[in-house]
């Protein structure tokens, strides 16, 4: 770097620092138009009655000012109880936790959402390194800006001490990019990275992306997760984590409000079915789908204006989320070659919501992977459950 080149860094510093306008520096990772191809692919899948074909992944859920709006007010609906327990119980758990967390920690966050759990999270680190650097990542740079803003709200963090990015983190050769972009902003200086409010269970393949997350954690790292869990497994179960999804006008109309801005649909939220599901011994799995539900068959405009077929009763899968068995924590984690260093599980305290149900927040460090054991091995086993 020149003197001329240090001269700028520094005036735009002192600029963002020293404004009373809100700026928002944000680093783009990725060309917004090949998104809009991969969502636009993804709404051609073949038709089904189960949600199997059309979908929208995870990220583009949030993707947009449009459904960015319609998440906060999901968020503050307290029919919502997955979140409202969440953020309700969130400073209770953290609290737990904290005190295994040293000195001189930066934050790295995936998927920084409100903003709520990030400022409890800064106010404590920055009491331990005043020179801590606020690394917001998300697919969707409204996202980013309405979660950062909440988040570094007077918590004493100085602007260009906060680094968000834009990047699909669910995308491997993306997180190669992250980790070169951190370490050299850091150095050897230890980083907690995040990844809160029960994000991990809206992906596909949840274990390879959690896999792919706790890689970039160097030997002085840690890891905070946080997942919505239940103590047992069944459909009677699935059926009640369905209804506290089902019960939330606001979380209907969060989650079809990326068709309502992406395709010329006109959105009936009454068209929005839950279902519900046991997934092996590791979790209740509820898939949230739109139904065509005209008797007709009709046509969707895309985002790059072509019109596909949208068969009746076929549908489009809008989301999915979990909860995770208790029990089944460990070996997850194991499986991402992270092992524990604390956790904390708060039940959820209200009286339609199963018992059973709860979040847990789990602090983890790199650890060794350790293989699942073949059914017939029992000394394997014995190793695998102590």
């Amino acid at each position: 770097m020149t003197a001329s080149d240090g001269r700028l860094v520094g005036d735009l510093a002192r600029a963002i620092d020293e404004s009373d306008f809100a700026w928002s520096l944000v680093l783009v990772g990725e060309d917004q138009r090949d998104k809009l191809a991969a969502l636009t692919g993804d709404l051609l899948g073949k038709p089904s009655a189960d949600g199997d074909g059309k979908q929208i992944t995870s990220g583009y859920a949030y993707w947009g000012i449009g459904p960015t709006i319609a998440w906060a007010h999901a968020c503050a609906d307290p029919f919502y109880l997955v979140m409202k327990q969440s953020l309700d119980s969130f400073t209770r758990r953290w609290g737990r936790v904290r005190g295994r967390i040293g000195e001189g920690f930066h934050h790295v966050s995936f998927g920084v959402g409100t903003g709520h759990k990030d400022r409890l999270i800064l106010e404590h680190l920055l009491e331990r390194n005043p020179g801590l650097l606020y690394v917001p990542v998300d697919m969707s740079s409204e996202m980013l800006r309405l979660g950062t803003q909440e988040a570094t709200h007077r918590v004493g963090l100085r602007g260009h001490r906060v680094v968000p990015v834009q990047l699909d983190f669910a995308i491997k050769d993306n997180l190669t990019e992250l980790r070169e972009l951190v370490h050299r902003l850091v150095g050897d200086e230890p980083v907690l990275y995040s990844l809160l409010g029960n994000t991990l269970a809206n992906f596909d393949q949840d274990d390879e992306l959690l896999a792919n997350l706790t890689a970039l954690a160097r030997p002085q790292d840690l890891f905070l997760l946080e997942v919505a869990t239940t103590e047992a497994l069944s459909e009677d179960l699935a059926h009640d984590a369905v209804e506290e999804y089902a019960r939330s006008r606001a979380y209907r109309e969060f989650v079809t409000s990326a068709l309502l801005h992406n395709t010329d649909l006109t959105i009936n939220v009454d068209a929005v079915q839950f279902r519900g599901s046991v997934e092996g011994d590791r979790a209740l799995r509820v898939k949230v789908v739109y139904q065509n539900q005209t008797g007709e068959d009709i046509l969707m405009m895309l985002p790059d204006r072509t019109r596909v077929a949208f068969p009746d009763r076929d549908t489009i899968r809008l989301y999915l989320t979990r909860k995770y068995a208790r029990k089944a924590l460990d070996p997850i984690v194991r499986a991402a070659g992270m092992r524990k260093v604390t956790g904390t599980h708060s039940d959820f305290a209200v009286p339609r919501s199963a018992q059973g149900f709860g979040m847990d927040l789990l602090l983890l460090a790199p650890g060794e992977p350790v293989p699942a054991p073949r059914p017939d091995d029992d000394v394997a086993r014995v190793i695998w459950e102590n």
